[in-house]
């Protein structure tokens, strides 16, 4: 049985030690996880060409979001802004447009942002070096990795959370992987068993062994690292990786009102610094809150279904009302958009649902 020369539960490895270092990589079966990537590694589209700005926006799109749901996302807005000079020329609207769906729209926004900046300081080219990448808005430690490692082929580790699970069950790291000095350590350790040929093979690979096979519930018999896995032969892998903190989830109940007047739907547009801020929503108020909440006269026509959705940490109960409003009241942050313009506006998941819900079944409401 293979004995791992070090342990991270009692402290003993250090990322200065050469010693360490060169056992870590040693343990580690790079070349099993290379040949495996290579034939067993999905056809993606932003593989096809990992152009810097592919990689970029792929694995923004990627954060808390799945493959399958990322690549028509990916593809359309390749199609649609496929550069940063024409990502930055666009109106911010129509950037959180596109992005309508993916949910966590600061994503969105920083995308916006840092195109501009790359124009405005970079040329439109993006930076391949870490310190120059690291400056840029939205682009954290995870992401600046990936782009140095599959975009500009550089020595670079890239942990994410696929990464994370790989890595604390290879090794058997027991600590909690919700700590800042557990992390570090994983850093350390991906960093330590990049080989210098080909360093990025193995980078996306522990990505993709973590995504399709060293899962939640891992799937060891297809795993290409098993007769090196700590866990595996200790038979804890359905333990790791340790999280001690859960976080909680807020419930939250919403009275929404769907005010019709014309063919105009009254709509308020998130603010600035709020979660869902340039995302559209129809007026909505807690639920203990009884009656209509504006001044001008509306009939009420009928219940709509109840919409759920979840946003960071709220899971949200929508219970949207439709009204006909008697007349036409200009309402600070508020706007009457025409139904039949509404499709061009952005909308947060849940109240896009009620507009689907409107444009299926009360159709006749809005003319």
């Amino acid at each position: 049985m293979q004995k791992i020369p070090f342990d991270l539960r009692q402290g003993s490895f250090t990322t200065d030690s050469e010693n360490h270092s060169g056992k870590i990589a040693e343990v580690f079966q790079a070349d099993a996880l290379k040949a495996w990537f290579l034939n067993e590694g999905r056809d993606l589209p932003w593989r096809k060409s990992p152009t810097p700005y592919a990689v970029w926006i792929s694995e923004i799109m990627l954060q808390q979001t799945q493959v399958a749901v990322v690549i028509d996302y990916f593809s359309r807005w390749m199609a649609r802004f496929p550069n940063v000079h024409a990502l930055a020329a666009a109106p911010l609207e129509e950037v959180i447009k596109m992005w309508e769906g993916l949910g966590y729209y600061s994503r969105a926004r920083n995308l916006h942002a840092a195109a501009c900046h790359i124009v405005e300081r970079h040329r439109g080219e993006i930076p391949s070096t870490r310190a120059e990448l690291s400056e840029i808005q939205g682009i954290g430690p995870y992401t600046v990795g990936a782009i140095l490692s599959f975009a500009f082929k550089q020595k670079a580790a890239a942990v994410d959370g696929n990464v994370i699970r790989v890595l604390s069950r290879y090794f058997a790291i027991e600590e909690d992987v919700g700590l800042g000095s557990t992390r570090k350590k994983i850093w350390a350790v991906a960093e330590k068993i990049l080989p210098e040929e080909e360093p990025w093979l193995v980078a996306e690979g522990l990505i993709e062994l973590g995504a399709t096979v060293c899962k939640r519930e891992a799937h060891c018999w297809a795993c290409p690292l098993r007769p090196g896995c700590a866990s595996f032969r200790r038979g804890i892998q359905g333990e790791l990786p340790k999280i001690e903190k859960k976080v909680e989830i807020t419930s939250l109940l919403r009275e929404v009102f769907v005010v019709s007047h014309e063919g105009a739907l009254l709509l308020k547009k998130g603010e600035e610094g709020k979660v869902m801020a340039g995302l559209y929503e129809f007026p909505y108020r807690d639920k203990k809150v009884k009656g209509f909440p504006f001044s001008f006269d509306a009939k009420k026509v009928v219940k709509l279904p109840v919409v759920e959705h979840s946003f960071t940490r709220f899971k949200v109960k929508l219970h949207p009302t439709l009204w006909k409003a008697i007349q036409r009241a200009e309402l600070p942050g508020h706007q009457w958009i025409p139904f039949k313009e509404v499709h061009r506006y952005p909308f947060s998941s849940g109240h896009r649902r009620i507009l689907q819900q409107l444009r299926e079944d009360h159709a006749d409401i809005t003319h």
